[in-house]
């Protein structure tokens, strides 16, 4: 044999030994089942300690429609298990006929929905997981958290104290845009002439950026009514907690604002000053709306954070949601009107937070 057929036919062989002939993968097949068996067994069993854990009364029949369900949706995890163990039979009938292509396709639905069965009995065991440490010690977490009937009865007081958090975040969301963006234009003043401003914008953002809402909330809270402050220490608590959250989400929002006006081409600004708008004119008419519209999903970021700081205000006695919790808490001996408030700021932070990932989708798109 020639040394240019030995090539031929090495390279002829090289694809036969880089095509292996697949396993059926019954051990994947095997792992899904085994584990969507383990996540119904589990949850089954939680299921009933659910139902015998709930005291008598409303509170019972929802647990008991909650273990109930839970028991019939775990059942979905035998699905992608099941389907990986009847691929891995085909898997296995296709090798049995050296079907190699069919085998090796069949070989890849096996193994992905294996740990998809998997996957999912992972995500049921660390729920049962949570729900097991709620029943742990006789319930104690559940009675001390969770009590339904406390829960129930302290939602009317807490909800209209909540609408306390929601005029503050509103307000004060409406003054942190005109404070922020006036805060940014001051640090990007151009010229010799506007570095003292830009010095000055400088040192407030970084100094509020560096003391915890809190103790701003204190400060402003207590010390204008005691300094006497002329219109400012005759204001309500709801009003100096919405000056507080303007003074430090401004500084944050100013450089949200800051990084958007600074995204925006150099080139804009200067065709904008070359046809004659003044600095001015050319922020207002040229780059900060195009700015802003860069910046809407951080802006919400910032806004979902102040939302959930209004609960701070209660340092200056404010009663809005949380004061309101902590003092039917005091009065009961337990905690579950705390868990209403919890309730409430997520139902109305999760919806943003899911725009803003929506809008953050779109922006990388197109």
């Amino acid at each position: 044999m020639t040394a240019q057929q030995t090539l031929l036919g090495g390279a002829s062989a090289a694809p036969e030994r880089a095509q292996p002939v697949p396993a059926p993968a019954r051990g994947f097949a095997a792992a899904g089942m085994t584990g969507a068996a383990l996540a119904t067994a589990a949850t089954w069993a939680v299921a009933a300690d659910l139902v015998g854990a709930a005291t008598a009364g409303p509170w019972r029949w929802a647990l008991g429609a909650v273990a109930v369900a839970g028991a019939l949706a775990v059942l979905a995890v035998f699905r992608p298990a099941w389907d990986a163990w009847r691929a891995s039979r085909a898997c296995a009938a296709a090798l049995e006929e050296t079907d190699v292509v069919a085998a090796r396709r069949l070989a890849a639905r096996v193994r992905e929905s294996a740990w998809t069965a998997l996957g999912a009995a992972l995500a049921v065991l660390c729920a049962l997981g949570a729900i097991v440490f709620v029943l742990a010690n006789d319930a104690a977490v559940q009675k001390t958290f969770l009590d339904g009937a406390l829960m129930w009865a302290s939602f009317p007081d807490i909800a209209r104290a909540f609408a306390t958090n929601l005029v503050i975040a509103v307000v004060a969301q409406a003054l942190v845009l005109v404070w922020a963006l006036v805060l940014a234009l001051a640090r990007l003043a151009p010229g010799r002439a506007g570095r003292p401003i830009r010095r000055l914008a400088t040192f407030y953002i970084d100094a509020v950026r560096a003391v915890p809402a809190i103790i701003v909330i204190y400060l402003i809270g207590f010390g204008l009514p005691l300094a006497e402050v002329p219109l400012l220490s005759g204001l309500n608590q709801t009003w100096y907690a919405i000056l507080a959250l303007t003074v430090v989400y401004g500084a944050y929002v100013a450089e949200v604002f800051r990084a958007g006006i600074e995204s925006i081409h150099p080139s804009q600004i200067a065709a904008s000053r070359s046809l004659g708008f003044s600095y001015l004119a050319t922020m207002r008419h040229v780059v900060v709306p195009q700015a802003t519209r860069r910046v809407i999903p951080p802006l919400l970021n910032d806004f979902i954070s102040l939302q959930k700081d209004t609960a701070l205000v209660n340092v200056i006695g404010s009663i809005d949601a949380f004061n309101q919790a902590k003092i039917l808490a005091a009065n009961n001996f337990n905690l579950s009107s705390v868990t209403v408030v919890a309730v409430l700021f997520i139902l109305i932070t999760i919806p943003q937070a899911r725009l803003v990932d929506r809008l953050l989708t779109r922006e990388r798109s197109t």
